[in-house]
């Protein structure tokens, strides 16, 4: 389908939680966190025009319309801005959904900084980040720029790393999920669970992110125990990933999916061969700073559709 001369296609980043620290609950319902966020180039795509209303199309049917959270990001900046929403947005999903890689939080986050162009609004990105926290969750605020920082409080004071960090990372996306994922896994933390943020701020601060020598070794997520307990079959996938990796497979965000640093396809062969009855996907990529990517591509002659 061809699409209008003035439509901005753009890919949308999947994030890792290199480190994830729960460090203590708050009054108004949200966790304390010390989180290291690195995205990588697994991406959907959004597409944006101009339209005289808001439609939210996706190549998952289920994800369409006011089910999207670019639904709920678009019309939550048009308010704010007080302009009326409109707009086509159109996705097409690689991340996997609910996955612990941020995909809808990614696809919110790239609408976001089109519309902020397209209805000619002009927020600052400080402001955005705000907004992007409030209608979208805690991911979004660091996806709208992406890259590598360090994200404490609720998640969104972000401190981002000056560097790049150049490494190949495996994921591996078990095929069972829960309801209420993350909420569930808040709940069933256990004080054990809960650490001070001092590992996280030991990696961020030392030279390991910017020469490449960070390992999985270094790597701690709170949810482990709960996620390793709750999600069905995580526990065997996590420990037959194990087996014939190098370094260990590490949880990313609330899971389930999983991740090796450094990894190589070879490797990742290895991985799928040992998960081949258990539907568990896997995929090499590398980490992304999205701002030193190819630029968005205003003018694509195709898309699918």
């Amino acid at each position: 389908m061809l699409l209008p001369p003035d439509a901005v296609q753009i890919p949308a980043y999947a994030k890792i939680n290199l480190t994830l620290e729960i460090t203590g609950r708050r009054d108004d319902g949200y966790h304390n966190i010390a989180t290291i966020l690195q995205t990588v180039n697994l991406a959907d795509t959004v597409t944006i025009s101009p339209a005289h209303d808001l439609t939210v199309d996706c190549d998952r049917p289920e994800l369409a319309g006011e089910a999207n959270l670019v639904w709920r990001a678009a019309t939550a900046l048009a308010h704010y801005a007080g302009v009326i929403p409109r707009a086509r947005i159109g996705i097409v999903k690689r991340i996997p959904v609910a996955a612990g890689l941020g995909g809808g939080s990614a696809d919110a986050a790239a609408a976001l900084r089109v519309l902020n162009r397209l209805w000619q609004l002009n927020l600052p990105p400080p402001e955005l980040a705000a907004l992007a926290a409030d209608a979208v969750g805690m991911d979004a605020p660091f996806l709208l720029a992406g890259g590598c920082a360090l994200a404490t409080g609720r998640g969104d004071a972000l401190e981002p790393l000056p560097a790049q960090l150049m490494a190949t990372l495996l994921i591996v996306t078990p095929a069972a999920t829960i309801p209420d994922k993350t909420a569930t896994l808040y709940a069933a933390l256990a004080d054990a669970d809960f650490t001070d943020g001092r590992r996280s701020r030991a990696v961020f601060a030392s030279n390991e992110l910017t020469t490449a020598m960070l390992t999985t070794n270094r790597c701690h997520n709170a949810f482990t125990r709960a996620a390793r307990e709750i999600f069905p079959d995580l526990a065997g996938v996590m420990d037959e990933t194990a087996a014939v990796t190098m370094f260990p497979p590490r949880l990313s965000g609330a899971g389930p999916s999983l991740f090796v640093m450094p990894s190589y396809e070879a490797e990742r062969k290895a991985v799928a061969d040992a998960l081949q009855d258990t539907g568990a996907a896997t995929c090499l990529v590398r980490t992304v700073i999205p701002a030193l990517a190819a630029p968005p591509c205003s003018h694509r002659v195709r898309t699918a559709g």
